[in-house]
């Protein structure tokens, strides 16, 4: 006998560049599916290619904007993939969401977080040893 659980899920939100995917990203992703549930929602918002370059420079992102979506819209921990260009789209696409969480990384405690006000509970993970832009440097 399978049992299904009719209790809402939780919305988590997970947000950047996501350009050159490695372990560290699909860890986070099931960790963000995990904090879900079942019945829940990965949501993942994605720099847009100028905000990358704006960032990160002239050479990045490696990979484009649809490129970069279609790798996480193929990822089952993941539900829905947003883009947005600017911190204002970033904080309104977290609002209109109402996350319960948002997964980021531990090198943002103590620093703003946009949109952190719209959400129930930021959760910091420690980072993966791997970093886009470590591979793209080597």
């Amino acid at each position: 006998m399978t049992l299904h659980s009719n209790t809402p899920g939780n919305i988590v939100w997970l947000n950047g560049t996501f350009d050159v995917l490695h372990t560290g990203h699909i860890k986070l992703f099931r960790y963000a599916r995990m904090l879900a549930g079942q019945n829940g929602q990965v949501l993942v918002g994605i720099d847009t290619d100028e905000r990358v370059q704006a960032f990160k420079g002239p050479t990045r992102p490696v990979n484009s904007l649809s490129e970069r979506m279609l790798m996480l819209m193929s990822i089952k921990h993941i539900d829905t993939v947003t883009p947005f260009s600017s911190d204002w789209e970033l904080e309104t696409l977290i609002y209109m969401s109402k996350p319960d969480y948002m997964v980021i990384g531990d090198d943002y405690r103590g620093k703003r977080i946009i949109g952190a006000e719209h959400i129930k509970e930021i959760v910091y993970i420690t980072r993966d040893e791997k970093s886009t832009s470590n591979i793209v440097n080597r």
